[in-house]
């Protein structure tokens, strides 16, 4: 079975989809699928279904949903060509006290990822900041959107997508920062623009921003962007920038020339003092 929920949630069985329309059907498959491989405890499934308030039935109903996946996987498997699994409990397999969706080898997106965004951090560690964009640029290209954005994530799946979100604004980063010591930060003023847009109190991508319109000869719109976020800081956190932000803020105001060190990054005013 091919599975991506980094976007909306697919899960194809020789080529055919197995998502069900419903809502709360769909959200088991979600569960599943987020969970490949491993054995989801019923007592997940009936917390992400109805919380804290679990009716007398959840039992019921969950094998009632699990019985109308198998189906749609069956319908699935008698399209598929023989060689292959022919029981839908093969693919969705009871084990006591849980399910787990067997893959059997097929291509789930999540795993895809965090490989290729391993490579990204491995080429980066030994200082090969052109591969490491790469890995890091191919690993963002499988997003298709929010995690499971078509799904009416429950409090377990909503943790989840958080977590792969927060994955994939870590790999931003690293790309933006790989690219920045490549010294491509012309290139990077348009896309860090909109970012800094959308996250408006997300540090790193300010402080690139700030790096890469200070190495475009832009120091006083680089100190705006300080304003802007020190701002949005204040008034929606009630927080003060990170010391290392405000360093680099001071190192811009003052023409540090270590700024304009391509292959450097602003952490580097950390380690320097």
């Amino acid at each position: 079975m091919d599975i991506d929920v980094l976007g909306p949630l697919v899960a194809r069985q020789g080529g055919a989809s197995v998502v069900p329309t419903a809502a709360k059907p769909r959200k088991v498959l979600a569960m599943l699928t987020v969970h490949a491989d491993q054995v989801v405890p019923m007592a997940s499934l009936f917390e992400e279904l109805w919380g804290e308030d679990i009716p007398r039935s959840a039992n019921t109903t969950v094998q009632t949903y699990i019985l109308h996946l198998r189906n749609l996987i069956g319908a699935a498997l008698n399209q598929s060509p023989a060689d292959g699994p022919t029981d839908a409990k093969r693919v969705l397999v009871t084990y006591p006290g849980g399910y787990l969706l067997d893959t059997m080898g097929g291509r789930v997106d999540v795993r895809e990822f965090d490989r290729l965004a391993a490579l990204g951090h491995r080429a980066r560690e030994m200082g090969d900041y052109d591969i490491a964009s790469r890995h890091f640029t191919d690993a963002l290209v499988i997003w298709r959107g929010r995690a499971l954005v078509d799904v009416q994530t429950g409090p377990l799946l909503e943790v989840e997508s958080h977590r792969l979100e927060e994955a994939r604004l870590n790999v931003l980063d690293r790309r933006i920062d790989a690219d920045l010591r490549l010294g491509r930060h012309h290139e990077l003023l348009g896309e860090l623009a909109g970012l800094v847009g959308r996250y408006r109190t997300h540090e790193g991508l300010h402080a690139h921003l700030m790096l890469a319109l200070y190495r475009s000869g832009r120091r006083g719109e680089a100190i705006d962007v300080y304003r802007r976020m020190r701002t949005g800081l204040v008034n929606e956190l009630g927080l003060e920038p990170s010391p290392s932000l405000r360093r680099l803020q001071h190192a811009i105001l003052m023409s540090d020339r270590r700024l304009a060190e391509v292959g450097t990054e602003a952490a580097a005013l950390d380690r320097a003092g």
